[in-house]
């Protein structure tokens, strides 16, 4: 059994920063981060699999970065140049495995057994 539990979730101005983490009792193959705004579909921000590949929503590439702490089986996702489209309940996922469709990641929450709470994030403008 997978748990995971997030934290570092916040309101911000935009321009700012934050930082999730995601304590996991043990990491999967594939350990991702989602986000769902009301009324909107949960969608895929970000996901690292074990041999440290990246993978990121086109609409947070080179603002937002995952990574992982071996040692201390955390999750992150640093956050920068946040803006008010960003403002979203924040998950963590585990997986076994990776869905790439021509090179980039086919974000299906469906696929991802493991989730968190959640932890939300708010940026004002």
């Amino acid at each position: 059994q997978v748990q995971l539990v997030e934290s570092g979730g916040g309101s911000v101005q935009a321009g700012g920063s934050l930082r999730l983490s995601c304590a996991a009792s043990i990491y999967t193959y594939c350990m991702a981060w989602f986000r769902q705004a009301p009324g909107k579909e949960r969608e895929g921000v970000a996901a690292i699999v074990s041999n440290g590949n990246t993978y990121y929503a086109d609409s947070v590439k080179g603002r937002f970065t995952i990574s992982k702490d071996n040692a201390k089986n955390t999750l992150y996702l640093q956050m920068n140049s946040l803006k008010p489209e960003d403002s979203a309940m924040y998950y963590c996922a585990a997986h076994s495995g990776i869905t790439i469709v021509g090179g980039r990641w086919s974000a299906r929450p469906r696929d991802f057994g493991y989730w968190g709470q959640g932890t939300q994030v708010t940026v004002s403008s």
